[in-house]
């Protein structure tokens, strides 16, 4: 696909699925997600177009931070690797650095080869995207990393930053060119006409991402939906799809409206690559390997009875803060940090 015909997949994309704000019914009904394989207890999906095949389900950075005893986070890691995951999300800000420092170490003793290891970084600068990056394969004690991603793609204003002259990219395609990094991607959680942007952007610079990390959960279906208005278009266009926020912090369950394995079987029945979760704590470790155990492919009326159970709370988004709050932007109360 050329420059041209990826334009006029976002534009077409976003478009029909605004107007009609439905999801098409290829996403919602329970079509298993093509080359999916399952091994034990955990399912494995391509990342894209990229020829990887990744866990279904991935273990959260920022969560393996929360524990205070450090040897507990890296337990937690190692476990989930021996019991079969293998997509490890991190990022160069989470703790000040101490979960990239923390998953360092549990990747040590034959651990990073059995992984596919993703962290991100801040800068929208060219200087400071490649000094984080540095920093991040320092910490995360590896010289290259599978998956690097630009964090927080959360202002209309973020892609144009990434693609100037002297901008993130640039740091990006250099250290690609290194040896760095395999593949490059980009995240955000607050609005998906930010994401539809930052496609179209890169799409005028020639450039196609390999993965793209956004909320998809019960509710993202009802308000400011990236469900509707990128997915779509990132299937279309063979890019990688990393969800994340499945439980929305948590929030979602607490509600009680659904259950966690509901929200991450929601998630997992999306075409998602890996769906990125919270594994602080063995509990939660346990239940993420619940939900990909017991998962089958949702049909049409259940996906339909889940978001009506939903709907009514969705509505002013109150239930994905992350969206309206920017007290979950990191960038925006350490605006240093993109440089």
């Amino acid at each position: 696909m050329d420059r041209r015909d990826f334009l006029s997949t976002i534009t077409a994309a976003a478009g029909v699925v605004a107007s009609q704000n439905v999801l098409p019914a290829a996403l919602t009904t329970g079509t298993p997600n093509k080359g999916e394989t399952r091994r034990g207890d955990m399912l494995y999906r391509p990342l894209g177009r990229t020829g990887e095949q990744i866990s279904a389900i991935g273990l959260g950075g920022y969560h393996i931070g929360v524990p205070k005893d450090e040897a507990e986070g890296i337990r937690l890691i190692r476990s989930a690797i021996d019991r079969g995951i293998t997509f490890m999300d991190n990022c160069w800000d989470y703790h000040d650095g101490g979960s990239e420092i923390r998953m360092g170490k549990a990747l040590q003793n034959g651990y990073r080869q059995r992984a596919f290891l993703m962290t991100k970084i801040d800068g929208r600068t060219k200087a400071a995207a490649a000094r984080q990056i540095n920093e991040s394969l320092q910490r995360l004690q590896t010289d290259v990393v599978d998956l690097m991603q630009i964090h927080e793609i959360i202002r209309l204003e973020d892609p144009d930053r990434v693609f100037a002259p002297g901008g993130a990219m640039e740091a990006l395609l250099e250290a690609k060119q290194a040896g760095k990094i395999r593949y490059l991607g980009f995240t955000g959680h607050k609005d998906p006409i930010v994401h539809l942007r930052m496609l179209e952007i890169a799409a005028q610079h020639r450039f196609r991402f390999d993965a793209v990390q956004l909320p998809l959960n019960v509710m993202d279906a009802h308000f400011r939906s990236f469900e509707k208005q990128v997915l779509p278009v990132l299937q279309r266009s063979g890019i990688g799809v990393l969800g994340m926020k499945a439980l929305g912090g948590g929030s979602i369950a607490q509600r009680q409206a659904t259950t966690p394995i509901e929200c991450l079987h929601y998630a997992l029945n999306l075409p998602t690559s890996t769906v990125i979760t919270g594994m602080e704590s063995s509990e939660r470790l346990d239940q993420a390997f619940e939900a990909a155990r017991t998962f089958k492919p949702l049909n049409a009326p259940q996906v339909k009875a889940l978001l009506a159970r939903t709907q009514q709370a969705a509505q002013t988004g109150r239930f994905e803060r992350f969206k309206t709050d920017n007290r979950f932007d990191g960038t925006a109360h350490n605006p240093q940090w993109l440089g």
